[in-house]
């Protein structure tokens, strides 16, 4: 795991390139090093931040050279031995044993077909001397990042966002459509940008710059293919060992020449993958947050820490607590700086002080339970969506009345909030809404008209926009499964624009790697193969993963109600954080802008405040695009209106 970023015929070439490489030495505090060649009239040059974790030595390090190919790569590749094993049986000779020389040769032999192939996280470029091409690629379900800007013939890119914004001195516009876009969702989809010159390259594809100035791009892996086939496969009768699949693909993730640690939450993504990597590493260290108790009992949190000790204290692990508390807002400037644009999750906090301490243990790598909930229908959001379906066969009057009735229910008191009551109203605020509607409100933050009277009227087009891309994703399948359907686009949207975006930043600010086995081809292929009944029964969720599980943990934590991964935001909200809120609402840099519009936004804040409606989430992402934008905005020399 590493940072790459690099330059092609871009002005002063290798200055640039050594200023990207030097804001990413988080990513790789093991080593360094930069690779340049001449291009006609102009040059590429290639940088490398080392996280070393699989060959140790000097045979590992990067750019790699060999043979007029020139790589340097971010990444894990969990099918290297078979490849080399592949390869070597051509003739290749390798020096070394780290998967960077297996992907260099993969890429010699194959080019883009190799791309197919390659099973991990990843993010490259490779530069061929012989025909003065560059190519960058990606892995196939955007674990791993990678950000470009084009400026004519010219073209930078980076691991992170903020890279590209260093070196331009400021020049890149914030693009407000994207922050329309976070406002909606609380992050930004991987389809955008928050600044308008650059982009991302798209999961699954690979970009090529050619000697004659021409750029070509590709598509070589579809998650909405892989849901196709995966629906003929069912219907074909074919049902995946859903448990052999996961635990192959644990024990891929656990290839490393350093130790590797686990996330902990007690629920049962991370206790079932701690409990197999504990089959192939007795003794594994894992690492567990918790938070105050006056914030646990405020919010009605379940004591998931509870849980993470018997899973440890059964399976023989080392179990590593760490208490967040209110002080931890203090990071809240950093974070958002790490996370490159603006992310709303309090998660991205959590995974950062767990990396923290497990980096200043000597743990270098970490798995991580995301993914299995988008995959296998975990979330609240796809129960609730299935059983809307059900509610609107009730007679209208009643539900018109029982909406009155849980409206004037307040979500907390001065004491203690109420999460069945916040649910009940999130439910009812979309459970008569038609189904691509309905799923896109059960998670995000506002409807059309809320958001169209939070932001600058100017504008409303874009909201429309953003909208209708949406729509547009929601109904990119020819699917039969309500259920799958809601897993492919959270797999499409949800997963590479938050979960593993902030994972990544998060991590890679603690110079920690997180690894994600249920973000894998293969596990991705066999839940797409399991129809939608399979993991929504009755009112539970997750089912088919559950039941796998249950080979190897106990009922009660494999069925166990499902846990947060997040942060006491109502009892933030209301004590440690009310202050800078007031800030924000009366002089911050967004509402003196005309982004945000002063009196909606004070709304919130009141209607918050009250108890009668639940904001602490949307005020907390209000608090990181602020920061953010004050980030983006300041010392450029540009206006700060819209």
């Amino acid at each position: 795991m590493c940072g790459i970023a690099g330059t092609y015929r871009w002005p002063d070439g290798k200055v640039v390139t050594d200023r990207l490489t030097d804001v990413l030495a988080h990513r790789g505090p093991d080593g360094a090093g930069r690779y340049s060649h001449s291009l006609g009239d102009g040059e590429v040059h290639l940088g490398h931040r080392r996280l070393a974790i699989i060959d140790l030595s000097g045979t590992g390090a990067q750019p790699m050279v060999s043979d007029g190919l020139a790589l340097t790569y971010n990444g894990e590749l969990y099918n290297a031995p078979e490849l080399r094993t592949e390869l070597a049986a051509t003739g290749v000779r390798f020096r070394g044993t780290s998967d960077t020389e297996v992907l260099l040769e993969a890429w010699r032999r194959w080019g883009t077909d190799c791309l197919p192939r390659l099973r991990g996280m990843f993010a490259f470029a490779v530069f061929d001397e012989r025909t003065g091409e560059l190519v960058l690629a990606r892995d196939q379900l955007g674990i791993k990042p990678l950000f470009l800007l084009r400026r004519g013939t010219g073209l930078m890119f980076a691991s992170e966002l903020k890279a590209l914004a260093a070196v331009t001195d400021g020049s890149l516009e914030v693009d407000h459509a994207a922050l329309v876009a976070s406002l909606l969702y609380y992050w930004v989809p991987d389809s955008r940008c928050a600044f308008r010159e650059a982009e991302k390259l798209p999961p699954g594809s690979w970009l090529r710059c050619r000697a004659d100035g021409r750029v070509e791009r590709g598509t070589y892996w579809n998650l909405r293919d892989i849901a196709h086939e995966g629906r003929e496969r069912a219907r074909a009768g074919e049902r995946p060992d859903l448990g052999a699949v996961v635990e192959e693909s644990t024990r891929r993730h656990m290839l490393s020449d350093v130790p590797v640690a686990t996330f902990l939450s007690g629920g049962l993504d991370s206790s079932y993958l701690t409990a197999l990597a504990a089959r192939h590493q007795p003794g594994i260290s894992a690492y567990t947050i918790g938070f105050r108790a006056e914030d646990t009992k405020f919010e009605a949190m379940p004591d998931d820490l509870r849980y993470a000790r018997q899973v440890a204290e059964r399976y023989g692990v080392d179990l590593h607590e760490i208490e967040i508390a209110p002080q931890v807002t203090d990071l809240l400037p950093r974070m958002t700086h790490h996370l490159d644009e603006p992310i709303g999750d309090p998660a991205a906090i959590n995974t950062y002080l767990i990396c923290s301490a497990a980096r200043e243990a000597g743990v270098k790598v970490m798995l991580s339970g995301m993914g299995a909930d988008e995959l296998f229908a975990g979330y609240r959001k796809h129960l609730a969506n299935v059983l809307a379906l059900r509610y609107q066969r009730v007679p209208r009057p009643l539900r018109r009345g029982l909406s009155r009735a849980v409206d004037r229910l307040p979500v907390a008191t001065s004491r203690r909030g109420y999460r069945s009551v916040r649910f009940a109203k999130r439910f009812l605020s979309f459970a008569d809404l038609p189904e691509e509607t309905a799923f896109r409100r059960s998670y995000t933050m506002y409807d059309r008209g809320e958001l169209l009277a939070l932001i600058d009227p100017d504008l409303a087009g874009t909201v429309d926009d953003v909208l209708t891309e949406h729509a547009d994703t929601y109904q990119d399948n020819d699917l039969d499964d309500f259920v799958n359907r809601m897993c492919l686009t959270d797999a499409r949207m949800f997963l590479p624009g938050l979960n593993l975006a902030y994972t990544d930043r998060s991590s890679m600010a603690a110079s920690t790697e997180v690894r994600v086995p249920y973000v894998d081809v293969e596990v991705v292929k066999a839940a797409f193969a399991l129809p939608g009944d399979r993991k929504i029964v009755g009112r539970q969720g997750k089912v088919v993963l559950k039941e796998a599980a249950t080979s190897i943990l106990p009922r009660e934590i494999a069925y166990r109600p499902k846990g947060l991964f997040s942060a006491p935001l109502r009892a933030w909200m209301s004590r440690d954080l009310a202050p800078l809120v007031r800030e924000v609402v009366n002089d911050g840099v967004l509402v003196n802008s005309g982004f945000l519009r002063r009196d909606a936004l004070a709304r919130l804040v009141a209607e918050d405040a009250s108890g009668q409606r639940d904001f602490s989430k949307h005020l907390w992402h209000v608090l990181t695009l602020e920061y953010w934008y004050r980030g983006a905005t300041s010392g450029s020399g540009r206006s700060q209106s819209v």
